[in-house]
């Protein structure tokens, strides 16, 4: 579970549980140290990982705000924040009177409605390792920032590498990566970090990704990569682009895999919806 740290300048709170923070006051889900955050987001990153582990399962209504102010000592302001969150997110829904109560991922207004979790991509690279062979500050030029979905000139951190299989040779996947250069310093840290990096993101920066966009588009093998993969050069294969988006829709992350064709399966479930 997330802990919340010292609050940043400018958040709303009350004088006296400042202190209690900087005088390193313990608190349920509550730690002293480096401010990584306003004090809202960081309760939201903790509800939220309450709500994905099954703490807070789908019908069950939240704490009340007076339960969430007297556990973790924020102000109602904090929370009501916290909560707003967690509603853009989809993960809960406020009703006067009755509380907050936990939901299943809201539904469009079109017959037919797909969702794709975030935290799938997280199981994903759960039983992965990450064989990095680059890390470096890149400015774009035309072609890759048409291939990455960004915009040209601007500098961004990238790192490419490949997805392997506990004890399989054969990588799963090739994957670039471009971080915004905000986030930069999530590099420092990629050698001895195994999964997604998204969520080192959301650690260090406070940050929340609440929005993933998926492009899967055919394409060849270079033959560096069907070596690699030890598959012949220009053997088919899908390119799978996802872009990260925070709760404010800035850009976080961009992530291009490549995935021989002969190994790749994407499925999905898709329901008419009433109404």
């Amino acid at each position: 579970m997330n802990e919340i740290t010292n609050p940043v300048e400018g958040d709303n709170e009350s004088s006296t549980q400042s202190r209690s923070l900087r005088d390193g006051q313990q608190h349920s889900g509550l730690a002293s140290g480096p401010g990584s955050g306003p004090l809202y987001v960081q309760l939201a990153n903790v509800l939220r990982d309450e709500i994905v582990s099954g703490v807070h399962p789908v019908g069950s209504l939240l704490p009340t705000e007076d339960n969430l102010c007297d556990r973790f000592s924020v102000s109602r302001y904090t929370v009501r924040e916290a909560l707003r969150l967690l509603r853009e997110d989809g993960l809960v829904v406020s009703r006067r009177g009755a509380g907050t109560v936990v939901v299943p991922p809201s539904n469009s207004d079109s017959d037919i409605h797909q969702v794709m979790s975030i935290n799938d991509l997280v199981a994903f690279a759960g039983g992965t390792r990450l064989v990095i062979s680059s890390v470096k500050m890149v400015t774009l030029d035309a072609r890759l920032a048409a291939r990455a979905g960004l915009t040209k000139g601007e500098e961004w951190l990238q790192v490419k590498a490949f997805r392997h299989e506990d004890g399989v040779d054969v990588p799963v996947c090739y994957t670039e990566y471009y971080i915004n250069r905000d986030y930069a310093a999530v590099g420092r840290l990629l050698h001895r970090h195994s999964g997604p990096i998204f969520p080192l993101i959301e650690d260090l920066f406070g940050q929340s990704i609440s929005e993933v966009n998926q492009q899967i588009s055919a394409t060849l093998l270079s033959p560096e990569l069907a070596a690699e993969f030890r598959e012949e050069p220009a053997a088919a294969a899908l390119e799978v682009r996802r872009s990260y988006k925070t709760t404010d829709q800035k850009v976080a992350q961009v992530t291009i895999n490549v995935h021989p064709a002969s190994r790749y399966q994407h499925s999905m479930t898709m329901r008419r919806m009433k109404g």
